[in-house]
């Protein structure tokens, strides 16, 4: 028996050491040690961590790489990045959003990041981003699962033809339903966009991704809107809410009610721990607030909680690099999740998490999984987030399809190594 690629002594995320991977057509054959068996390629992993690819479940690509068009964000916050994308929209070209983003998935696939949710404009009448990521979502459906959201930024309601240019992009193949209640101009908007557009999912057999109360109101409760309609129009394990920032300031009696009712309604929670800390909390003086949502009590309620990028180079954020490892590591750097498990649930938040979140068929490191996983420069899972570990091949369809040199310091000190690998770091747990 021969395969056509041969992975030989990895460690996996759940904690398995000197484990082969064998892979044939584009799935997974068998995980177990010391297979004996040809292979047209055979990589040595060295005891380092293979993981199922990273997964952002919440991304703007329509707007990805275009910082300092047509100016700059200078006060940095939320409003006048939405404020700066109206200006940008004016201009924008099909053209120039596919080149942008196909640059920005290059980015992606470098770092082992071959799955994203991105939502897409659809209060642009041209429907020029919907125009563009449908394309670049036919070109790199190869190595990239890629994922569209009808999103109305400028509000369903506040913005004149939302929900016909919205009901446009769904006909043209968009394929999940999103929002921005905390957007419109009334909480009672608000609440009445939420039904209207859990309708629409409901009607159309599709899923449910909304901006929900990314603000820091704590009387903003959105979600509560969200959890409600889920249950009413049975779309159970469809829904995310994505942000949920205002939980971060709501009391503590009505969060007590709240996650209840996110848990029954199998709502997914994204929380995006890079935009969150830098755009929530900017009214405050001193203390000032965090902004993440609540993420282990999300947690300790059964919730499917993933972390999202959300932005990189963009009127809204003028920092990132499309690394997962960086957004888990803010996440639990602001959230205070910093026990040897609390580390290793917030790599899942990178990886499987959000990969539920999506429902993407085929996930994971088991025999019959696609063949689509990451050799990471560390030995295990937090060690990868500590070291936001260098992807040293990252493999598609049991093809290697990106490879980085190791990461390796040489020293001239005298009586001391003549080299310093940062994956040789790693503590003695057992």
């Amino acid at each position: 028996m021969s395969f056509d690629l041969l992975v030989r002594n990895a460690n996996l995320p759940d904690g398995r050491t000197g484990v082969d991977i064998a892979c044939r057509n584009g799935v997974i054959a068998a995980v177990e040690q010391d297979i004996t068996a040809e292979a047209k390629e055979t990589i040595d992993a060295g005891g380092l961590l293979v993981t199922p690819p990273f997964v952002d479940s919440h991304f703007h690509m329509d707007a990805t790489l275009s910082l300092g068009l047509p100016r700059m964000n200078r006060s940095g916050t939320l409003l006048e990045g939405i404020a700066l994308w109206g200006e940008l929209k004016e201009i924008l070209t099909v053209e120039a959003v596919v080149e942008r983003a196909l640059k920005y998935c290059d980015l992606a696939v470098s770092q082992g990041l071959l799955a994203i949710r991105t939502h897409v404009d659809v209060c642009d009448d041209r429907l020029t981003g919907v125009k563009g990521l449908l394309e670049v979502r036919d070109k790199v459906r190869d190595y990239i699962d890629l994922q569209l959201v009808a999103f109305p930024q400028d509000g369903l309601f506040r913005s004149p033809n939302a929900e016909k240019n919205l009901l446009t992009a769904l006909d043209m193949g968009v394929d999940i339903v999103g929002g921005i209640p905390h957007f419109e101009r009334t909480m009672q908007d608000g609440a009445r966009s939420v039904a209207r557009l859990c309708e629409i999912a409901a009607e159309r057999g599709l899923m449910v991704d909304m901006h929900c109360d990314e603000t820091d109101d704590p009387m903003s409760r959105h979600i509560e809107s969200l959890a409600y309609e889920t249950q009413r129009l049975g779309l159970h394990g469809r829904v995310a809410g994505s942000h949920l920032t205002s939980m971060h300031s709501m009391d503590n009696y009505y969060v007590s009610k709240l996650l209840p009712l996110i848990a029954e309604a199998e709502i997914h929670a994204i929380a995006n721990p890079l935009i969150n800390i830098t755009l929530q909390g900017r009214h405050d003086s001193y203390p000032k607030r965090r902004g993440q949502t609540r993420v282990p009590e999300l947690r300790s309620h059964g919730v499917n909680v993933a972390f999202g990028h959300d932005c990189v180079m963009d009127p809204w954020y003028s920092m990132g690099s499309g690394d997962m490892l960086e957004v888990a590591s803010m996440g639990l750097h602001v959230a205070q999740m910093t026990s040897r498990d609390d580390i290793r649930y917030c790599f899942e938040c990178v990886t499987s998490h959000p990969a539920k979140a999506m429902g993407l068929e085929g996930y994971g490191l088991q025999t019959g999984c696609k063949a689509d996983f990451v050799l990471l420069q560390a030995r295990d899972t937090i060690e990868a987030i500590r070291l936001k570990a260098t992807r040293l091949k990252v493999v598609k369809g049991g093809k290697v399809i990106a490879s980085t040199a190791a990461r390796m310091a040489r020293l001239d000190l005298p009586g001391r190594p003549v080299s310093v690998d940062p994956a040789g770091y790693a503590p003695n747990e057992s």
